[in-house]
């Protein structure tokens, strides 16, 4: 049974949590990379090189749901003896400041100017569950609209990576980025306008069905089926179309991941370093655990984050 938990309205300045969904949708919808055959479907792993434990690797899912939440005791501890914290994005006040410049046509720039009449009216309809003022849609970029209706409207704004992130600073440990803001976005920044009306197209096709999307993956990941999640990604992924997926995988998902291990590397030689980043960035030919081990870092599966009992109350 799921906990249902009070849900925080997008008014006045709670546009904030607005901000946090683009944060969240940016992570979320670059999941999709692992190969099928894969043998590598464990969420937590330790990193070892020369009989040394370096740190830990958690593949995590962006998400609020109270059960992905529900951490063990023993995973707590094991987060605590490290020294430094390594997530995709630190979502800190400057960061979120400047993702609003970001997401901001240029001044004097109208979104159902750039997207079309029909299209704003659909927008604007989809974003009312959101409760974002029309005002502010009207100042959004295609590519940010898009990725506010690629995640369910947020109830808590208190997402897994977050969570993490507070433990790991509340415990002593440097909490750092393994990307820029502008290193994550430039790929959206980058992206043909074309192609981002088609997608803003596909998001307003599918937006009713994205809590249900996401409820599946979450469950997926609590049972620690990284296959079943892959699928339901892959399937994501296939609806943008060709040109589309290819953008999203050499641009979205491979430059990432080369980036976030050249960050990576140089903490880990120094310091005991607790890394959490999307689950399926972990995986396949070019993911994060086969670029460590390309550096001569072995990676040895652990249990799951989170308690058991929680992992067994999914439907």
């Amino acid at each position: 049974m799921r906990v249902k938990i009070p849900r925080i309205k997008f008014s006045g300045s709670g546009i904030r949590q607005l901000i946090l969904v683009l944060v969240v949708s940016v992570l979320y919808t670059n999941q999709v990379t692992a190969s099928d055959q894969d043998p590598d479907r464990a969420l937590l792993w330790s990193i070892h090189k020369n009989d040394r434990v370096c740190g830990y690797l958690l593949g995590t899912i962006h998400s609020e749901d109270p059960r992905v939440l529900d951490f063990s005791e023993e995973f707590l501890g094991l987060l605590r003896s490290n020294e430094v914290f390594a997530m995709e994005l630190v979502p800190d006040l400057p960061t979120l400041s400047r993702l609003t410049e970001y997401m901001h046509l240029p001044p004097g720039q109208k979104l159902e100017d750039v997207v079309g009449r029909e299209r704003f009216d659909a927008l604007a309809s989809a974003l009312s569950s959101y409760q974002v003022p029309v005002g502010f849609i009207s100042r959004m970029k295609p590519w940010a609209a898009m990725m506010t209706l690629s995640t369910p409207p947020p109830e808590t704004g208190f997402f897994m990576d977050l969570s993490l992130s507070l433990r790991a600073s509340g415990n002593g440990l440097k909490v750092v980025g393994l990307e820029t803001l502008e290193q994550q976005l430039s790929f959206l920044e980058n992206m043909p306008l074309a192609m981002q009306l088609s997608l803003l197209d596909q998001a307003l096709k599918e937006f009713m069905r994205v809590a249900e999307v996401h409820d599946q993956m979450v469950d997926a990941y609590l049972q620690n089926d990284l296959q079943k999640l892959q699928e339901l990604s892959d399937e994501q992924l296939q609806e943008v179309g060709e040109e589309a997926s290819r953008y999203f995988i050499d641009f979205g998902i491979v430059a990432r991941n080369r980036r976030m291990a050249e960050s990576l590397l140089p903490q880990l030689e120094t310091s005991r370093v607790f890394v959490a980043v999307g689950a399926l960035h972990l995986a396949g030919e070019q993911g994060l655990m086969n670029l460590l081990r390309r550096e001569g870092y072995e990676l040895r599966p652990l249990d799951k984050p989170f308690n058991e009992a929680t992992a067994r109350s999914v439907d």
